[in-house]
């Protein structure tokens, strides 16, 4: 039941191109003998029943075998984004990394602007002036509400195409901005477009569209139809460091930039990088999602056929069957993600943490300042440079990972007699775990008592280590435990990583205000341990039995 990559020079001749290829095994999945196209009849896919010819071949039982289904040409078809060169892999999520790269940058980019917009705009309000920073995630958990269920209708590259103008124009606005009111505004509507970055990550990342149901074997997502599962932490590692290694880079580079400059460059040059990327994407990035894909297919069978002459009514994909129609997309985008954090306790306790280390890194993002100007007495562009170790950090866990997290899947997986598990992906978890919380003591303490600012940097790159260790665990072992619903227990907790992101900064300026760096990170460390410490153990000993009870989880 698929449609051959280049239409047969005989289609124009009563059809008999299109009938002399009929496909021997059809299957949604693709797993089929490669040939061009198959007849089956008007009904409900999983419905269709077949008898074997004795020639290899199963064709329809009924006699209404006028509808032609558009498939790839078997495992091995070129034009599957699957079967792309590892070249051609590697690249296209290159130029998708820069996209995802460029948001979380301009997100915390501004943090240590916030000083010189507070003299601008004569803001006096700590919360406020946190606000400029954080409201451009507070878009996160709203923009791929609607850009991921768009991207299902109008195609993947289209959809961040267009949402990356949208976030040019409102970031470029923001240097403009001629009043807080305007600029926070700005911020929150380029946060929109950026997101869509956000979303991009999750599509590309694993095998199911983002915020839809559709079943993982017949995903469109590009790099989870690249790796296998036991490659899967690689790319997870790797890939997922853009997101988390951007909020680091953008506060360095900002306060050079601030120091040498006006804050009004911070929007600028960020909108200058990224035209760049869009120019880069507009030529060289590709469209992944399989029943776009299909359907373009389709189309080219559709000009060639003689429509008096082939007798087929109806030319469609095997994705056709499934109802596409925005409206229903929109609605289960917005329904099933919180059902699953509703119902899931695998989605909570782990949502729950990831949202909370999501909330500490940001909370430091904008506190680094007024650490290092304010304790240590140093400037802009120096104070800056303090955001290195916590960078130093993602990547050092971002390579652990990426070095042991399929190594040890794979070890425990034989030691299980060749059966995987989703828990096989936590053990880097139990470390991570333990270093957020004492790398919050060490960088609060040591903050207090004004020793020599190699101790606070300490901390924050322990910060770093911990938060990325589990950050990318959390993220693997969500995935492989709802395979079929993946994308939807993804949108629950980044809708709820997105809202603490935006919410915690809120609160710093007032918490350390009254209680001091140390005891205010020593609550922050102690909460981490309460929430933190206890679910590697819990679901690496009882995960299975909470699966098995699931109505979404894989059994």
């Amino acid at each position: 039941m698929s449609a051959a990559n280049q239409i047969p020079a005989s289609v124009n001749d009563e059809g008999q191109g299109i009938l002399d290829s009929v496909s021997p095994t059809p299957t949604l999945q693709g797993d089929h003998t490669p040939n061009s196209v198959h007849q089956i009849p008007v009904q409900n896919h999983s419905q269709k029943s077949y008898n074997n010819t004795g020639n290899n071949k199963l064709l329809p039982t009924t006699d209404d075998a006028d509808v032609l289904v558009v498939d790839w040409d078997g495992p091995n078809d070129p034009q599957n984004p699957k079967n792309w060169s590892l070249r051609r892999k590697w690249a296209a999520t290159i130029i998708l990394s820069l996209f995802t790269l460029l948001s979380p940058v301009s997100s915390s980019m501004v943090a240590p602007a916030t000083g010189n917009v507070a003299s601008t705009f004569k803001i006096n309000d700590d919360a406020i002036l946190a606000l400029t920073t954080s409201i451009f995630v507070l878009a996160y958990a709203t923009g791929p509400l609607f850009l991921g269920p768009l991207s299902e209708v109008y195609g993947r590259s289209c959809i961040l195409h267009m949402a990356n103008l949208w976030y040019l124009v409102w970031n470029l606005a923001c240097g403009f901005a001629q009043s807080e009111s305007q600029l926070l505004a700005f911020r929150f509507l380029a946060g929109i477009g950026g997101s869509a970055a956000s979303s991009a990550s999750l599509i590309f990342i694993y095998k199911v569209s983002f915020l839809t149901d559709f079943p993982l074997q017949i995903g469109g997502g590009f790099l989870g139809d690249c790796w296998q599962p036991d490659e899967r932490g690689k790319a997870v590692a790797i890939y997922s460091l853009a997101p988390l290694l951007g909020p680091v880079l953008g506060p360095i580079t900002g306060a050079w930039i601030v120091e040498r400059s006006t804050w009004r460059w911070v929007f600028w040059s960020t909108s200058i990088l990224g035209a760049a990327i869009q120019i880069i994407g507009v030529f060289s990035f590709r469209e992944t999602y399989a029943p776009l894909l299909l359907e373009r297919k389709a189309e080219r069978i559709r000009r060639s056929m003689d429509v008096e002459k082939v007798p087929y009514r109806e030319i469609r994909t095997v994705f056709e069957n499934q109802d596409r129609c925005w409206r229903t997309i929109m609605a289960k985008s917005l329904s099933r993600p919180f059902a699953l954090f509703v119902r899931e306790p695998i989605v909570q306790l782990l949502g729950v943490y990831m949202a909370y280390q999501y909330g500490l890194l940001y909370l430091f993002l904008t506190t680094i300042p007024s650490i290092f100007r304010g304790v240590y007495q140093q400037s802009i562009a120096i104070a800056g440079l303090h955001y290195i170790p916590l960078g130093i950090g993602m990547i050092a866990a971002a390579r652990i990972n990426a070095t042991t997290m399929d190594k040890i899947y794979v070890h425990f997986k034989n030691k299980n007699g060749g059966v995987a598990k989703p828990e096989f992906r936590l053990p880097a978890m139990v470390p991570g775990s333990l270093l957020l919380p004492i790398g919050c003591l060490i960088a609060g303490w040591t903050s207090e008592a004004h020793t020599h600012w190699i101790g606070p940097d300490i901390g924050i790159a322990l910060v770093g280590v911990g938060i990325n260790l589990s950050y990318q665990c959390i993220q693997a072992y969500i995935i492989d435990c709802f395979t079929l619903h993946a994308a939807s227990a993804l949108a629950a907790v980044s809708c709820l990583r997105s809202l603490t992101g935006f919410g915690f900064p809120l609160f710093a300026p007032a918490m350390y205000t009254m209680l001091g760096f140390g005891k205010g990170d020593t609550i922050l460390a102690v909460v981490a341990i309460i929430i933190g410490c206890p679910a590697p153990w819990i679901f690496w000993h009882y995960g299975e039995q909470i699966r098995n009870k699931s109505r979404y989880a894989r059994r």
